[in-house]
């Protein structure tokens, strides 16, 4: 049986989006309007769940890759 290994950018990424998406749902709920002014915007909020949407997708592709290169036996 062979070991899988993430891949670091996965992992990497994934840790970004989660805590942009964290954020994200922080400010627009109102728990970030003292942090910086521009928190205190809506669309801060929206911007950051994008971020992290963002994140996610660049963070799957070394995934993808990695999976269709074990699939071919490499």
């Amino acid at each position: 049986m062979k070991t899988r290994h993430w891949p670091w950018t996965f992992l990497v990424f994934s840790a970004l989006g989660a805590l942009l998406l964290l954020a994200g749902i922080a400010a627009l709920a109102g728990m970030l309007r003292g942090v910086h002014p521009l928190f205190g915007d809506e669309l801060a909020g929206w911007a950051l769940i994008v971020s992290a949407i963002a994140c996610f997708l660049t963070g799957f592709f070394p995934l993808v890759l990695r999976r269709l290169a074990e699939q071919e036996g490499a």
